[in-house]
């Protein structure tokens, strides 16, 4: 017995056929809006970091109500490949579709409940348990979401043109930081310090609930994809994607667990971290950190669709390479100017490059992973290797950047952890060859 069903001509379908930029557009559309509205609602806790931190972790220390706060929202990713491999499964299992509905659903139902928590004040040491657990679901939702998207939209795209479309991914993802900084911003802008303490911060959460609703509106009408399609009618849908992919791709998922180390080790340290770091050390105004950070991010997703047709014209690989090296060389003088400077435009120059050299890291990647797993195991094998990587240096990264200021006491020492991932996807990269030209593998 095997672990794929087979038609009875042949365990090999015929491929599905490659599909006009209109309906490419949808789907990038769609999974772009969906993820955005998901890294919104993952994005605002981050954000609103040095607001929650006295409410949930009061302690005559604020660093270490901080370390707890930030240690909270590293442990939303522990769940994130338990919800990997379950959408995977889903998606793997009963179509793209499907998956990415639910996804957007629990992490807006999470989300809004996360605005209605009590805060310690209230149920004493119950509050950060509910918060732990509040933040676990919505990571076990994100883990299916941005394999999701990449898979669907990279089914949906022309030959060639996986890289422009695949932008839309990391788009949706990192410009969902930028709309939770704005939205915070605006709530930071319109409360008092008392008032944004005591219900303010709790209005950004809320608002995830009618977020989720229209993201739904638009998954609801979308197909599923060609290539699923034509699995399923060529009866190739493998009963254990999980087993399969561990068995037959083990070396694809670890290549994934290492862009994914690099990419999402770097970009969460500007996601994240930046934000931390330049209210609570360099004493910028919260106000003026959450509109840089909303302009900044939203400037440098601009810039994506470009990443992605560089790795069009050149291949996943080249852009890849640059992307690391340009942060190998950016680092240190990033956080040099930061901590000299008093001028928040100058920040949000910073903060800008930096974002779009994220760019330049996310966008080849999200199709490279595609392209490393045959159709049957693709949503389970990205959405895996993904979110293990997630875990070893994203949810991490600001949590790792504030402990490595304490424990130096040099505000230069996150910049030698984003060179050391980096060079992590460097040696990861040197092991795969160039599957740009290539057809997905079915």
């Amino acid at each position: 017995m095997t672990d794929v069903e087979t038609h009875p001509s042949g365990p090999v379908a015929a491929r599905a056929p490659e599909q006009p930029n209109s309906m490419a557009r949808r789907a990038a559309i769609a999974g772009g809006v969906g993820t955005l509205i998901e890294y919104y609602d993952f994005a605002v806790y981050g954000f609103l970091a040095v607001t929650i931190a006295p409410l949930f972790f009061p302690s005559d220390s604020s660093s270490a109500s901080m370390l707890a706060t930030l240690a909270v929202f590293g442990v939303a990713y522990i769940a994130r490949p338990l919800g990997g491999i379950f959408f995977g499964r889903l998606g793997d299992r009963r179509g793209r579709r499907s998956a990415l509905v639910i996804t957007v659903v629990s992490m807006g139902v999470a989300c809004g409940v996360l605005g209605l928590l009590p805060t310690h004040s209230s149920v004493g040491v119950l509050a950060p348990i509910l918060l732990v657990l509040v933040r676990l679901a919505q990571g076990f939702s994100a883990g299916g979401e941005v394999g999701g998207a990449a898979t669907y939209i990279a089914e949906s795209a022309p030959r060639g043109r996986r890289g422009f479309f695949g932008s839309f991914t990391p788009i949706g993802s990192t410009l969902g930081f930028a709309v939770a900084a704005a939205v915070v911003g605006l709530v930071a802008l319109c409360t008092t310090d008392a008032q944004m303490a005591s219900w303010g911060w709790r209005i950004p959460f809320l608002l995830a609930l009618p977020l989720a609703l229209v993201c739904l509106r638009v998954r609801m009408k979308l197909e599923d994809t060609p290539e699923f399609t034509a699995m399923a009618e060529g009866r190739q849908v493998t009963k254990s994607p999980l087993l399969d992919v561990i068995r037959k791709n083990p070396l694809s998922v670890l290549r994934v667990v290492g862009v994914a180390i690099a990419m999402n080790g770097s970009g969460y340290i500007g996601l994240t971290y930046f934000s931390v770091y330049l209210i609570k050390d360099l004493e910028f105004s919260k106000d003026a950190v959450y509109w840089t950070s909303a302009v900044s991010i939203a400037l440098a997703c601009a810039t994506f669709p470009l990443a992605g047709l560089l790795t069009d014209r050149f291949g996943r690989k080249p852009v890849l390479i640059g992307g690391y090296l340009a942060y190998v060389v950016i680092a240190v003088p990033a956080f040099m100017i930061m901590g000299a400077t008093t001028s928040v435009v100058v920040v949000g120059l910073v903060y800008f490059v930096y974002m779009t050299l994220n760019g330049v890291v996310q966008v080849p990647a999200f199709p490279l992973f595609t392209e490393l797993f045959p159709r049957t195991v693709r949503y389970t094998g990205v959405s895996l290797g993904f979110n293990i990587g997630t875990i070893a240096a994203g949810g991490t990264a600001p949590y790792v950047a504030a402990q490595l200021v304490g424990s130096t006491g040099s505000a230069m020492s996150p910049a030698y952890w984003v060179m050391g991932v980096c060079a992590i996807g460097l040696l990861t990269v040197a092991t795969i060859r160039e599957t740009g030209r290539a057809e997905l593998p079915a």
